[in-house]
This record gives C-alpha cells, structure tokens and sequence, in this order.
C-alpha cells in the first residue's frame, strides 16, 4: 500500500508553486482559445451580412411614417401624398370595432390629409349644407379619396380634430367636468342613431393621455433647452468630486469604514436600549397590556396594537442583542481581514494615482458600447420594416368569412367579396412577405438581440481584462513608482486584443447564452401573467431566480479569469479554474473584502450623486442666494435636477468600477503574492509595507550591491 503523505492535497488544488522569472504580466505569450476567437469574427461578419441585408430590405419609413389604405407613406416625396403629412380615418367612430385590436388597422379607409378638419359636421349637416352652401362641400372635399366628387357618401362624422403623432384625433375638450368636442355632448350620425361624445372617446381610446404627453414632452424639450448648459456644470463637477473621492481613499478608507462600523454598533445599541425602556415602560404599568402577549390577541391587521404589548419589544430587544453579538463577534475574529481589507482599498488609491490614465478608460468602453447599441437598434429597425406592403380584407361585420384574408386591392372591386360582406374593404395591414428572408424575420431578431449581447459583454470583458494587466504591473513592481513600466494601460490592451480575444469571446458568450435565457423566460412570464395555471407561473418564477443567480456567479467568475489572462496569459478555462480555486483557498478573506468594497463603492456614490443632487435641487428652485438671478425659467424643476442625479450617479458608477477592478486585481495579486514569496531576498513579498505589519510579514534585507531592478523576463505562457 502506498504510503500517504503528510500534507494532503488541497480539496481546490495545490498552492501556486514560486517562478524565480515571473516578474509581473507575461509579455511574451501566446494567443489562447483561438477556436473562439475564429468564431467570434465569424459571428461579427454575419452580424455586418445581417445589418447589410436588413439595410436592403428594410424601410424605416414604415415605422416611422402614417401609411394610408393605399400602402402610401403620407408626406412620402414624389408622390401625390407628398404634401399631405397626416392620416385621416374617414369614419373614426369605426376604430372602436374590436378587429382593431386583433388585426392592429382600423377597419375604415384611411386618407393622406394636409391638414386636419377644425370644424364640426355629421353626415346630415353635409346633406343640407350641400344643398345652399357648395363652399362648405368644397372644404370637406378635400378629406376624400382623390377625384372623388359624391357628397351623398362622405364621412358620416367630422369633428374637429387635433394632430398628434402624424394622426387625426377627436379634440376632446373638458369644460366643467364635462367632455365635449365643439362644445357639443351628443350628435346624430346619419344611420338615424344619436350618439355621445363618450363614442368617440372610445375609439380614440387613450387620446387624452396622448395629448397630455405630447404637452408634458414639449415643456420637458424647453426645460432641456434652457438648462442644458447648468446640467453640464453639475456633470462636471460630479467628475471632479468622483476622482477627488478615489484619490483621497487612500488617506480616508479606514477612517470612513471604522466610522460606519462603529455608527452600525450604535445604532443597533440605541435600538436595544429604547426597546429595554419600552419593555419596562409597558411592564411597569398597573392593569395595562404589558401583561398581555401576542398569542392572546391573535392576528392583528393594524400592526399598532402590537406595539403596546411588553412581549412585543422584549422580542425586539432579544433580536437586537442577537445582532449586536454576532456583529461584535465578526469584527473580533475577522479584524485583521477588515484591516487588510482597508489597506487592499488604499492600495487602490494608490495605485490609480499612479497610473491615472485608467480613469479615462470608461470613455472608451462608453464609445464601444454606444456603437453597439446603436447598430443592433439601427438593425432591429430595419429587419422589423423589411417587406412589401400586404393587404387584408376590412369588413365592418362581425361574421365575414372574407375578413382577415390578404386580398389585392387593384383586383378586389372584380372579386364578389363586396357582395357577401356588404361595405368590406381592400386595406393595408401591414408590411411583410411569403419570401425566405421575410419568413425568418422574427430569427433573424433574436440573431441580432444574441450577437448584441455577444458585443456588449466582450466589449465589457475588453475593458476588465486590459484595466487588470494595467493594475498588475503596478503591484508586481517591486519598486513604486520607479518600476512600473510605461504606458501599462496602452501595453495591457495590446496584450489582450491581439493574443485574448478568443478568451475575451468565449467567456462573453457564456454569460451572452445566460442572458438571452433570461430574456426569453421574462417574455413567457409576460405572456403567463394572465394564465390561471399556477405551476407554470411557479415553474417560470424559479426558473428566473435560478438563472439571475447564474448570471451573477458567471460575472463573478469572468471578472476574475480575466484578471488571471492578463497577468499569466492562460486560456479562458485555465484562468477560470486557477482564479475559482485561489479564491477558494481564501474564501474568508474574499467574502470580506468583497463586502466591504461594495459597501464602500455604494456609499461613495450615494454620497457623490445625493451631494451633486442636493446643490442642483437648491440652485434650480432658486434657494441660493447669490445666483438667484442665473437660474433659468423651467416648468418643472424635476427634468434637470432627475438628469444630474441620475448622470451624477452614471458617472460616479463609471469612475467606481476602475476603483473596483482595480481592488480585485490588487486582491488576487495578493493572494499569489502570498503563496508564492516568503519575504526572502530571493523571494521577496510585493505587497504594500501596511500589508506586511498587518500579516507580520517581512521582506530581509539585501546587500546594497544585490539591490537591482528587477527585470521583466519574456517567457511563453
């Protein structure tokens, strides 16, 4: 039997052993995961294909623009429409048929108008005005097919009408409580019914919230267009206080960290206390409700009355205390990971005042990201415009056979189609085709979403990776600054184009698939949410939380293979392994740093977006007294100050993530540094000198004629 050795094996695998060459990032390596890289280009010349075929073919006019029963754009140059830039239903009373809502078109012939009607008249008011006044006819003329010259058969209802998104609305006007149109209430058609204004409501169902979006978006314009310039100042100003904030966390870290800490132990005292006094308070009344508990009266819907009961706030003074001792137990046991936590953080500081350029970084991943969303957006459009136009048989009866079916409108009039569904029509529907291309359209869609989120996040991992090869050079110098090597930033993101991109792509594919799960359960939930089927919405429910807990353990697990590529050069699975063990090995430490930065980077841009948030409130709603008078004319003071919030925090969130990178780079490049050196002159610790005195960690001492700059061998990974 073999004899089994002293130490046993780690469970994750074995220390990493000592490399007397590795100074720092390996610069002579090789490509890694070439497969993936050669698929990953692939991909991106199908996705060019895709958007280049998709411009072909598609029109975004069709989405963009109103088009008439013709399949015409209205205003479309070169065309009879090309003055005519609004659509007219010509019996709008018909829009409230429920075909709407399965066929999505409006089952009445639709004209290209100029201008929309300001008058109001009914079917019976053309009659008669017909007969004395040919100039009235001759306005309403002009709301008819072209060449068409029968007044017996025009609109049967004419109100007045407002324009709104290139369309023709009732323009509906409250006047004491009251909805009218033209100051009228009710009005007869012309079929010998009298109808409300409440029906013309309803088949422009949703028109008021329309028009008061339309007034809301105009004012949220000007407010845009006369703060703009105030808006930019506060952005800037949030630039300036976010880099401060990183630079000044080296001296300020710990100080800040203990504060809370301490704030947190207070608190939850002062909690312990008052429900102490409240308990005695309760118990010390005669023939009061102290004595009674919380079995004897049951459940309460007022949650108040608990509160008068003595068990109540022993309850909450027990939990209190539970609390209070398991956080002064943590701090107790785990106070030298929390030190070396705050030094890992001021490391960080350092390390970015070093090499301040990876600030700027997110300018650049902004950019990339920014094309990205703009190619997939540009792409999706136009694959959903491609196609010719289609037209469908419009039948105002319930139970046409006919209706729904594509029909071809120069042919329809010789077709007996008219005779069995008696006032039925030859209307545009919609634009598509019976082509290939055109029957794949909804693929071709989630082709593109895929590739897009494929981009996105190799554009994301680009950006951790060349940020993680930057900030290992810093913390394998051994002598900071001096031996930090030249542009590490412009040298990490060489290192990782040209020999990581198959890694880069192979990991972004991974969380790419998990995403587009996700996406696609959301969809299902969407449409189960008025299913009665309980165990598919339950079904779907975990199946969300089980991938959203899969997507942030992958993000995890990227982050940290990609710090691993960029200092030893190793394939995406490699890397992934070695960082999952070594983080493993040190699993406490990881659960703590990774806490206490998240609470860190969270207060500071809470602090950062609030701060900029509370000047901008004070300055836009004149509370300052000094620049009162520069304080532009707004309608509503919320559309700037919501912009600088939620840009303050954007750009907080951007300068933070270097902040963050840079402290989990630092941290890994810590937990090597430990295995592998052991402070000898040989093997000297590459840690900051706090780190030492907090480990008892010590570096001997060398002869002065063996003091060297280390050199950066090139080895092959």
């Amino acid at each position: 039997m073999a004899r089994k050795t002293d130490i046993p094996p780690s469970y994750y695998g074995e220390p990493r052993k000592f490399d007397p060459s590795f100074r720092g990032p390996i610069h002579n390596r090789g490509c890694t995961d070439v497969v993936c890289c050669v698929i990953f280009v692939i991909f991106i010349l199908g996705y060019i294909a895709l958007g280049t075929v998709a411009w072909i073919h598609g029109d975004p006019r069709k989405v963009v623009y109103p088009t008439d029963s013709h399949g015409q754009f209205c205003g479309q140059q070169g065309t009879p429409n090309a003055n005519k830039a609004i659509l007219f239903y010509f019996n709008i009373l018909q829009c409230a048929n429920p075909a709407v809502l399965i066929n999505l078109q409006c089952p009445t012939t639709q004209l290209c108008v100029s201008k929309c009607p300001d008058r109001f008249a009914t079917y019976l008011d053309m009659q008669y005005n017909y007969r004395y006044n040919n100039s009235y006819w001759e306005y309403y003329r002009q709301f008819c097919k072209p060449g068409f010259d029968n007044p017996r058969k025009v609109p049967r209802l004419m109100p007045p009408f407002t324009y709104v998104l290139q369309r023709c609305f009732p323009d509906f006007i409250t006047r004491n409580g009251t909805l009218t149109v033209a100051n009228k209430t009710v009005f007869k058609d012309g079929l010998g019914k009298t109808r409300s204004v409440i029906d013309l409501r309803d088949a422009a169902n949703g028109i008021t919230s329309l028009l008061d979006a339309k007034e809301v978006g105009m004012k949220i314009f000007e407010d845009y267009a006369n703060s703009w310039y105030w808006i930019l100042i506060g952005l800037v100003i949030t630039m300036v206080v976010s880099l401060a904030f990183i630079l000044l966390l080296r001296f300020t870290a710990g100080v800040l960290l203990w504060l809370i800490i301490f704030g947190v132990i207070a608190v939850v005292g002062y909690g312990i206390w008052h429900c102490y006094w409240e308990f005695s308070t309760l118990r010390g009344k005669p023939h009061g409700d102290g004595d009674v508990t919380i079995s004897d009266i049951g459940f309460q819907t007022d949650f108040r009355v608990y509160l008068q009961l003595s068990q109540t706030w022993l309850i909450f003074m027990i939990s209190l205390s539970v609390i209070e001792a398991v956080i002064i137990i943590i701090l107790i046991f785990l106070r030298r990971r929390v030190r070396i936590a705050i030094a890992l953080l001021k490391e960080g500081s350092r390390a970015i005042g070093y090499i301040m350029s990876t600030l700027f970084y997110p300018i650049v991943t902004f950019v990339l990201l920014a094309i990205c969303i703009a190619y997939w957006a540009v792409t999706a459009v136009f694959l959903a415009s491609s196609g010719d136009a289609v037209y469908k048989v419009m039948s105002t009866q319930d139970k046409c056979m006919y209706a729904n079916l594509t029909c071809d409108p120069e042919t329809f009039s010789q077709t007996n189609v008219t005779k069995v569904c008696p006032g039925s029509q030859c209307t545009f529907a919609f634009y598509g085709g019976e082509s290939l291309y055109h029957r794949y359209i909804f693929v071709l869609q989630l082709g593109n979403l895929l590739v897009f989120l494929w981009l996105v996040n190799f554009t994301i991992a680009l950006g951790q990776c060349t940020l993680a090869g930057a900030f290992a050079s810093y913390y394998w110098a051994l002598r900071k600054p001096q031996d930090i090597p030249s542009c590490p930033l412009f040298s990490s993101f060489s290192r990782a184009v040209r020999y990581h991109t198959g890694s880069l792509a192979f990991g972004s594919l991974i969380l790419a698939v998990v995403q587009m799960f996700r996406i696609v359960l959301e969809y299902l939930d969407h449409k189960l949410k008025g299913a009665h089927n309980a165990f598919a919405r339950f079904l779907i429910c975990c199946l969300k939380c089980c991938f959203w807990c899969l997507e942030h353990f992958i993000k995890f697990m990227n982050r940290n293979a990609y710090i691993m590529i960029a200092i030893y050069g190793k394939n995406f699975c490699t890397s992934a392994k070695d960082a999952f063990f070594l983080l493993m090995r040190n699993v406490v430490r990881v659960a703590v740093l990774d806490k206490v930065t998240d609470f860190l980077l969270f207060l500071g841009k809470v602090l950062i977006s609030g701060s900029v948030g509370v000047l901008a409130f004070f300055f836009f709603t004149r509370k300052i007294p000094v620049i009162q008078e520069e304080v532009p004319s707004l309608n509503y003071y919320w559309v700037p100050l919501l912009t600088v919030i939620f840009g303050s925090y954007l750009i907080a969130h951007g300068f933070f993530n270097v902040y963050a990178m840079c402290v989990d780079t630092l941290f890994l490049c810590f937990l090597v540094d430990l295995e592998v050196n052991n402070g000898s002159a040989a093997r000297p610790f590459y840690m900051s000198s706090t780190l030492r005195q907090i480990l008892n960690k010590k570096n001997s001492k060398r002869r002065k004629d063996e003091i060297k700059p280390p050199k950066r061998l090139h080895q092959d990974s």
